[in-house]
């Protein structure tokens, strides 16, 4: 019996022996999932064919007007960020969807028409107008130029060749490499709430709405975040999608760089995290943030008030008693626009990496689209049994004219104009004719200032023909809304689709969001009741009070068809035109001089040998315009360099992508241009020796006939402390100023 106590186990041994097992295996399970950051989802759906890309589509950041403001005096002078499209594709084996959103004011009717016709000639019917959704993140500082009716082009000095093409090669670069780089993979969404990050700026017209269906909501705007994550077999990240609604507003009407604002940063800042070590733009992880029912949303928290005065703002005009609308600004939570911008896409970035980490829904189940053209001057919904609603012909209120707390207008209108005014409709009747009694019938009660569906020399003024469209993605349906829809509308909306996806039972978990500024612009949606308000975003209501009511029958339509797979039995609808006879008031660019003695490139105001971490390095060179250095993608026109001592070369660090620095432009006098290029040295900036360098070219006359040149400049060396000491007769140079 001794014998057999020394040579076996007791129970009690294997069971301990067992139970260290166990968790031995339990702990290396930990560690693995914590070092490979693997995504445990438990049972899991068939992997998608999913492929994702990004792509510059910046224009030149020089003399174009900037599209959004409509302010004739805020035209191209730099770069502050570059702008990128973000393409995503996803297909289940059967069908194939694109989502693209591009730092962009709005994709106009003309973009889009002319990237399909692209995408066209290089995949044949892969990617059509019915699954391929281009949306906007409404960014109000990119260059204007690329649309083809006569409001727009009005405001943006026409079509403008060199704007139009950068936007379409970015786009569909943006889709080539997501097509070349499809993979199987794994979708999972989540959503959360973001605060202090929006705020409403029609309260008033919000407050229009039933009261018993703004109970139902704890804010008079969206806090919702909505991301998709995109990962490949392994569980490795590739990807994500963000909407969030809220105006790119936070670079005012006085910024006259290039700039991506909030949602660009936002995307800077994790594309940053995800691809360690790259420049912007470059490396395989994409995040798109795109818009959404943004319509009375802004990003100035801090709210409107007079900056004459410092009183608050007119509550229900938002005027101020002396200076008017223009004088009554709101202004974001940062101390000037460019750190309200950081503030601002800090936040958005910040929630969507939280959303991200912990997104462990997995999106199953097919891949849909539904699309139709539809005249929206003549929908008509039966809303009860006796009675129906129309649409009208586009026209825009007086009030369009006041602007918003955002950007006010120059002249002496308000917001919230409910009667015309015989002066202003004195000289719109001298000039473009009177709006026909039927038209302002149909836009009652709105005072028309422009009756733009009447409208049609040299082109018509406003489109006729609009996209609808959705695109699902198993349990997600993503609803391409063609233009600025307010917060409660877009409630609406989201609310009517997903009872139709409910009425059939493999839809019955749809997550409904909306592609705000999607396909073609169109202006606002508000509600009915907001529409009665006629503050700015009612005014911009082009057909009439009941545009919402008859977007909510064309979505609940297209909705239905996809539930019921009947998206063939749906009208294709009227094609909308593709004008040939575009007008250009754009002039050329001039040829470029220097001052006597001096070569391009040359610096003209000279760097400081000796700067800390925090401080701000300013260079200015003699430049060239920077349209002539023609597609810009892809290029800079500003490095930072460190020098590495190691191997004795010199090593990019920022360009003018970077939101680091910012590149000016400033055109002189004489035709003598320069460009001054700042570095916000970060606190986290190594120690070392460092040169700022500047790229571009010029324009000259060899005889007649034009030459375009390039040229460089550098700075001289400089370095870079974490601390120094100065003498008092030595000058103090610029520290976050």
């Amino acid at each position: 019996m001794a014998g057999r106590r020394c040579s076996g186990l007791s129970a009690l041994q294997v069971a301990l022996i067992v139970l260290l097992v166990i968790m031995t295996v339990v702990c290396v399970s930990m560690i693995v999932v914590l070092v490979t950051g693997k995504t445990d989802t438990g049972p899991q759906g068939t992997p998608y064919l999913i492929g994702v890309g990004r792509a510059d589509c910046t224009g030149p950041p020089a003399e174009i007007p900037l599209m959004g403001y409509a302010n004739p005096q805020q035209t191209a002078a730099g770069i502050h960020t570059r702008l990128y499209s973000r393409a995503f594709i996803i297909d289940d084996g059967r069908h194939r969807v694109v989502f693209v959103t591009a730092d962009v004011g709005m994709i106009s009717q003309r973009l889009r028409l002319e990237v399909l016709q692209a995408l066209k000639e290089k995949y044949g019917d892969l990617y059509r107008h019915d699954n391929v959704v281009l949306s906007g993140t409404h960014t109000h500082c990119g260059p204007a130029g690329y649309f083809q009716y006569t409001l727009f082009m009005l405001t943006s000095k026409g079509y403008i060749k060199a704007s139009m093409e950068p936007l379409v090669n970015g786009i569909v670069k943006s889709i080539d490499i997501a097509h070349s780089n499809m993979k199987l993979g794994r979708i999972y969404w989540n959503r959360g709430e973001l605060d202090d990050s929006n705020l409403n700026r029609s309260p008033h017209s919000y407050m229009n709405n039933p009261k018993k269906e703004r109970n139902r909501y704890k804010s008079n705007t969206d806090k919702q975040v909505l991301v998709l994550k995109f990962t490949d077999l392994d569980g490795d990240g590739i990807g994500m999608i963000s909407w969030f609604a809220v105006h790119a507003v936070s670079m005012n009407y006085t910024n006259c760089m290039v700039s991506s604002d909030n949602m660009g940063y936002a995307s800077y800042l994790l594309e940053k995290d995800k691809n360690p070590g790259e420049l912007p733009g470059q490396g395989g992880f994409v995040a798109g943030f795109s818009s959404s029912n943004l319509g009375d949303v802004t990003p100035n928290t801090r709210g409107p008030y007079c900056v004459n005065t410092g009183l608050p703002c007119d509550y229900l005009n938002s005027s101020c008693p002396i200076g008017g609308t223009k004088m009554c600004q709101a202004f974001g939570p940062g101390e000037d626009m460019f750190d309200s911008t950081r503030i601002i896409g800090h936040n958005i970035y910040m929630k969507a990496k939280e959303l991200y980490a912990n997104a462990v829904n997995e999106v199953t189940g097919p891949v849909r689209s539904a699309h139709q053209w539809v005249n929206m001057t003549d929908v008509t919904v039966k809303i009860n049994d006796t009675h129906t609603v129309s649409t009208c012909k586009p026209a825009l209120g007086h009030s369009f004219a006041a602007g918003t707390i955002d950007g006010g207008g120059d002249l002496n209108f308000t917001q919230g104009a409910v009667e015309g005014d015989p002066f202003w409709d004195g000289i719109r009747d001298a000039l473009v004719g009177p709006p026909s009694n039927q038209t302002k019938e149909c836009h009652h009660p709105k005072p028309i200032l422009f009756s733009t569906g009447e409208m049609n020399w040299p082109l018509p003024w406003h489109p006729q023909i609009v996209d609808v469209q959705i695109i699902t993605i198993g349990s997600v349906a993503v609803l391409a809304v063609p233009g600025e829809m307010t917060t409660m509308s877009g409630r609406r909306l989201r609310e009517a689709v997903k009872k139709e996806f409910m009425s059939v039972g493999t839809f019955r978990n749809t997550e409904v969001v909306i592609a705000g500024l999607s396909n073609v612009y169109t202006h606002y949606i508000t509600t009915y009741e907001e529409y009665q308000v006629q503050r700015y975003e009612g005014a911009s209501t082009i057909y009439g009070p009941h545009t919402l009511t008859a977007y909510l029958y064309k979505f609940r339509e297209l909705a239905k068809a996809i539930a019921q797979d009947k998206v063939s039995e749906l009208p294709v609808g009227p094609e909308p035109p593709f004008f040939t006879k575009l007008f250009n008031l754009m002039a050329t660019a001039a040829v470029d001089r220097k001052p006597e003695n001096t070569s391009f490139g040359d610096v003209l105001e000279q760097v400081l040998p000796l700067y800390r971490q925090g401080d701000v390095v300013s260079v200015t060179f003699v430049a060239g315009n920077p349209r002539h250095s023609g597609d810009i993608r892809d290029k800079t026109f500003v490095t930072v360099e460190i020098y590495d001592n190691r191997t004795e070369t010199w090593e990019v660090v920022y360009n003018d992508a970077s939101w680091e620095t910012r590149f000016h432009w400033l055109k002189g006098t004489n035709r003598q241009n320069n460009a001054t290029v700042e570095w916000y040295i970060p606190t986290s900036a190594p120690i070392g020796s460092y040169r700022i360098r500047h790229f571009g070219h010029y324009k000259e006359l060899n005889g007649l006939r034009p030459v375009i040149t390039p040229y460089e400049g550098s700075s001289n060396v400089f370095t870079v402390m974490s601390s120094y000491y100065y003498s008092h007769d030595q000058p103090v140079h610029n520290h976050y100023s």
